[in-house]
């Protein structure tokens, strides 16, 4: 059997969306979790990463029996349809007891939601067979730096994640960093304070973190350095695989589309140190374009898929010697040059011994 790294993909069924965006209304039709959960196999996935509410819509408003029953419902689909559940994730954000934060507001009434709803987070994830919760702290932040008192805030939301580790001794806490949006600034922006917060946890090795290509890209961050601190630290349990074109709002682009150079190196840095190797995801979160036609929902979901397993082939048939050969004798322009031409396909130098003269004429011509 071969020794490399079968990898497993996931995705969230918000992937599949009706095009809604702050400036405008749907534009396709909603389909059901039933009938997304249909397409994961075909499309290549496995895996299905969950919001609380995914699961159990409208949570907030049913007993904790009635709960557990849909709980076990869509357990019992993921099941049938072969596919296993990677996480579920407390929504903390649309409520609006959230709109000053979840574990962070002014309110201990609002603290106190934001907790319960997380330990049925953990309730539902039982019951569809996952030991992993995943928090974004969408809203845990601020607005106006002097509206809240930021060592506070990192205590309680600390105090939080110790909650949630006291409550089921089996979880596994993913904390994904962003470092703005919708807050202006948020607590916990990059993966370096989330595996600082997982240190201080009350059990360190039940935490780590989820790393997003476009969040850290918002950070002005390298997406495959964060990968790689993680890495180090044997704290990265899942990749939000994107991409961003530049510092706006975040945009949740096909894996590849903006910088296909950075998607190599992320596509690099998880095979050379083994990550999949124990069962971890390559999961995607990629918004399909609005412009999209109804029959083309799941077009951005198979392009991102297929980008990382062409990237991957290019990884595994990197010229390893001649790389090392270029790095010894501290050739970078000329390692830059050689990673163009493998990802462009182009197995010659056009101007293979040429004259510095010759070169400045070709580039004239």
């Amino acid at each position: 059997m071969s020794d490399l790294t079968q990898y497993r993909f996931s995705f969230g069924p918000w992937n599949i969306s009706e095009g809604a965006d702050p400036f405008g209304p749907e534009v396709r039709s909603p389909y059901t979790l039933e009938e997304k959960l249909g397409w994961y196999r075909p499309l290549g996935f496995e895996g299905v990463q969950f919001h609380d509410d995914d699961v159990v819509e409208g949570l907030d408003g049913l007993e904790h029996l009635q709960i557990i029953k849909r709980a076990r419902e869509v357990g019992q689909a993921l099941r049938d349809h072969g596919l296993v559940a990677e996480f579920v994730a407390p929504r903390l954000w649309f409520d609006p007891r959230t709109i000053d934060g979840g574990y962070t507001s002014n309110s201990p009434a609002e603290r106190q939601y934001a907790l319960d709803r997380s330990v049925k987070a953990i309730d539902i994830a039982r019951e569809i067979e996952t030991p992993n919760i995943v928090l974004w702290l969408a809203r845990e932040g601020s607005y106006v730096r002097e509206s809240k008192n930021a060592k506070t805030a990192y205590a309680r939301i600390l105090d939080a994640v110790n909650l949630l580790l006291e409550y089921d001794d089996s979880i596994q806490v993913w904390i994904e960093p962003k470092p703005n949006e919708p807050m202006d600034h948020a607590y916990v922006p990059t993966i370096g304070h989330a595996i600082a917060l997982a240190y201080q946890s009350a059990d360190p090795s039940r935490v780590s973190g989820l790393i997003e290509t476009a969040h850290a890209v918002l950070a002005g961050l390298d997406p495959s350095d964060e990968m790689a601190f993680a890495l180090a630290h044997d704290k990265l349990a899942s990749v939000h695989l994107n991409d961003q074109n530049g510092l706006k709002f975040d945009q949740d682009k096909s894996f590849g589309a903006a910088n296909l150079r950075s998607a190599y190196n992320q596509v690099r840095v998880l095979e050379q140190n083994g990550f999949g190797r124990r069962g971890e995801f390559i999961g995607l979160d990629v918004k399909l374009m609005r412009t999209q036609k109804q029959d083309g929902s799941m077009a951005h979901l198979a392009n991102s898929r297929e980008f990382f397993l062409h990237l991957l082939d290019k990884v595994r048939t990197t010229d390893t010697a001649l790389q090392d050969q270029l790095i010894a004798d501290r050739n970078y322009e000329e390692l830059e040059a050689y990673t163009l031409r493998h990802l462009l396909g182009v197995s010659a130098r056009v101007f293979e011994g040429a004259a510095p003269q010759q070169l400045q004429s070709a580039a004239k011509v």
